[in-house]
């Protein structure tokens, strides 16, 4: 006689393990305050990736990085923040009312991805705002590109200001030597990942860690109570405990696989003519400088100097061969790999690249627009205070954003609010449309109209 209302008979469910689906009732514990089953997990979760304490997230990544830049940053304080970032981490900024100082990655100058952020980078943001409260990178980025995160963090430390590192990607780093760069065995005080993404766990699970003495727990504890629905599936609890026993338990089998997999597939890649892979195949990680660690389990396939866009090279893979990628941008596609696939799935990636490789020839394509970081007039938090107006792209130019504008996946704001609206962002628009790329808007009818700040 207690919730949840289907009494854990499959009635209305169909198919799914409603049995499971029970409430936090005696002996089952309490996520936001646990002392039993869900302790002892959450301490295994530590232990497992070396973490001082570990919480389960049944709010997806975002909602551990809503937290922890609450829990480390005070209302109208400074965050040193990598600009690539996911929408979440913007969110963050404008609920705390903080002012973002960004690092922008350089891009590779033959796929077109961002490079890692350099310890470099974050000294000089270091020494130039010795006050901040925290500072945020993303690594693995969504294409998988590693940063040195125990340099960064040396610096941070050096401070005394905590480094938070979003690690959606990157639940699975750490487990093989084919696959180091995980930040919580780099010291950083808070990681994020997102264990739904490359390990087999229910969509909108994810892990939070928290190390050294920067990050004070309880608060810790507290954002994330208030950012968690205080009604915590068990369903998606228990799949994260099957998820982190199944690899634990089978952790060097399960690894062996994957690297085979993805060395077979590599020295198939070496047969293209026209496509290419980011770090397989031809191409060589020494090739790319900007890069501290690369993750081989991300397929970054470029369609620069052939007559595809990304995006149509996505839907070819999705019409003709039965294969969902996960993204695709202006001229590359990204397919993502986990432990979890198997050596047919693979091959069916290897065999769909070869043929449509073979129907292409080399095009004039156009290069990527090289965009400088638009300026910044107001804080997103102060532009989504003033009044908008809504007006038509063409008549955008020079007007301050109103709202962010992203591309999704990844989520990364092209342009958030309290940003100026140059010529450069309007071209880069135009062309990502061109090329097929979806891009979002949070309030306006985007990309015909675009909301702007009424000066």
């Amino acid at each position: 006689m207690h919730m949840p209302g289907h009494k854990r008979q499959a009635i209305a469910g169909g198919g799914l393990p409603l049995e499971l689906d029970i409430t936090e009732i005696s002996g089952f514990d309490n996520l936001h305050q646990p002392e039993g089953i869900l302790q002892q997990s959450m301490q295994q979760a530590a232990t497992l990736y070396g973490a001082k304490q570990s919480y389960f997230l049944v709010n997806g990544s975002s909602g551990g990085i809503l937290a922890g830049i609450c829990t480390a940053c005070k209302p109208h304080s400074t965050i040193i923040m990598a600009r690539g970032c996911h929408k979440s981490v913007y969110h963050a900024v404008e609920l705390r009312q903080l002012t973002p100082v960004y690092l922008c990655a350089e891009l590779d100058e033959t796929f077109g991805v961002a490079k890692s952020i350099t310890p470099e980078q974050v000294k000089q943001a270091l020494a130039a705002y010795p006050d901040a409260a925290l500072v945020l990178l993303t690594s693995p980025t969504y294409e998988g590109v590693i940063s040195d995160i125990a340099s960064i963090a040396e610096l941070c430390h050096a401070h005394r200001i905590p480094l938070m590192v979003d690690e959606a990607h990157g639940a699975h780093l750490g487990f093989s030597p084919r696959f180091s760069g995980g930040a919580v065995a780099a010291g950083a005080d808070i990681v994020i990942q997102s264990l739904h993404k490359t390990f087999p766990s229910p969509t909108q699970t994810a892990i939070a860690h928290r190390n050294g003495d920067l990050i004070n727990a309880k608060e810790f504890a507290r954002q994330l109570s208030i950012f968690q629905t205080s009604s915590p599936s068990y369903l998606l609890m228990a799949g994260i405990d099957d998820c982190l026993h199944f690899v634990q338990k089978n952790q060097s089998e399960l690894f062996d696989a994957y690297v085979q997999r993805l060395d077979t597939f590599s020295q198939a890649m070496v047969q293209l003519k026209h496509l290419r892979i980011l770090c397989h195949g031809k191409d060589r990680f020494e090739n790319h400088g900007g890069f501290f660690a690369f993750d081989q389990g991300k397929i970054v396939i470029s369609t620069r100097s052939t007559s595809l866009t990304g995006t149509q090279l996505k839907d070819r893979l999705r019409d003709e061969f039965c294969i969902e990628l996960e993204m695709a941008m202006g001229d590359y596609a990204l397919a993502m790999t986990s432990i979890c696939d198997t050596d047919e799935m693979m091959q069916r990636l290897t065999d769909a690249l070869l043929a449509i490789d073979a129907t292409l020839s080399p095009a004039q394509t156009p290069l990527p627009l090289t965009v400088s970081l638009p300026p910044m007039h107001l804080a997103p938090w102060q532009a989504q205070l003033e009044d908008s107006a809504i007006v038509s792209l063409q008549d955008a130019e020079n007007e301050i954003c109103a709202e962010s504008i992203w591309a999704y996946p990844p989520g990364i704001p092209l342009i958030t609010a309290g940003e100026c609206i140059t010529s450069d962002f309007l071209c880069q628009i135009r062309l990502l449309l061109e090329q097929g790329v979806e891009l979002y808007a949070q309030t306006s009818d985007f990309p015909h109209q675009i909301a702007i700040v009424l000066r």
